[in-house]
């Protein structure tokens, strides 16, 4: 995938699925910005991935930011736009939040999972919007997950704030189709970092005894791969993707790489969105009363 002569900010950037996406980036020529709350281990995956910087001109920038603030997204935006052709946002900054049931956890941890979750990409979008729709053109890159897709027992906040990125993915794709800025989101199947830790520790009788059980067969089998979330990030930030907005994908199951040549019939359809199921759907004929 070619992104030479493209900029892109990642917020959460220095670990897990946003440092692979980082890295895929770098390796597909881009120049990127950086964004995490943890300095030290950021300004190390900085210094680390200008190693493998190949092309004239292109940079790799750390910025120490906290995507619940609204101060420090706009000092984000504002850093990230001196370099060139700053086109791309990756919102991959997000945490699980509380685990056990809603009415036993702690409330005001459950608001912050909504303040960096959903909040925070928001925020980010806020920030770099005018800018993108300014030069009539740019790629936003949500990170959904499963908990938008399918209730999450015992991980409520995580669940419900990943949904309703979602559905802001699809109304920011219906807000800024005329400026050329598609907006898509990406569900990069279940993956082997510090979330999943977060699962082990709290044990079953916080998030379900099927839920963990299931993340203990993910420990020991390995997880999905990040380079494939890393993969889908990098096309949806591409010019291949041009025009295909306002999507859920998955990394593992969607065969996105096919998509381009089925821009038209996905822009007149609803696949890969979040809708209502109606008895219809199902074959079934229920009548109003």
């Amino acid at each position: 995938m070619n992104l030479e002569g493209r900029s892109a900010g990642i917020t959460g950037a220095n670990q897990g699925l946003g440092r692979a996406i980082a890295d895929k980036f770098v390796a597909c020529g881009a120049s990127v910005v950086l964004v995490a709350r943890g300095e030290g281990l950021l300004r190390q995956t900085a210094e680390e991935l200008s190693k493998h910087v190949t092309r004239p001109g292109q940079r790799v920038v750390a910025v120490r930011g906290d995507v619940a603030s609204p101060d420090s997204c706009r000092e984000v935006a504002d850093q990230a736009r001196q370099l060139p052709n700053l086109c791309v946002l990756v919102n991959n900054a997000g945490i699980y939040g509380p685990m056990g049931p809603l009415d036993a956890v702690d409330w005001d941890a459950w608001v912050e999972a909504f303040r960096i979750n959903l909040f925070g990409t928001a925020l980010m979008c806020r920030a770099l919007t005018p800018y993108f729709r300014s030069q009539k053109y740019g790629k936003i890159v949500n990170l959904s997950g499963g908990g938008a897709t399918a209730p999450l027992p015992g991980i409520s906040a995580y669940a419900a704030s990943k949904a309703a990125v979602v559905r802001l993915t699809e109304t920011l794709a219906h807000e800024l189709r005329e400026a050329r800025v598609d907006v898509n989101a990406i569900a990069p199947g279940p993956l082997n970092t510090r979330l999943l830790d977060e699962v082990l520790a709290a044990g079953p009788e916080k998030v379900g005894k099927a839920f963990y059980e299931k993340s203990l067969q993910q420990r020991d089998k390995g997880g999905a791969p990040l380079e494939k979330g890393a993969a889908l990030a990098a096309f949806l930030a591409s010019a291949h993707s041009d025009g295909i907005s306002g999507r859920l994908f998955s990394a593992l199951w969607d065969d996105w790489p096919s998509l381009p040549t089925k821009r038209d019939e996905l822009a007149r359809s609803d696949i890969y969105t979040l809708r209502r199921i109606t008895p219809e759907d199902r074959g079934k004929q229920w009548q109003c009363a």
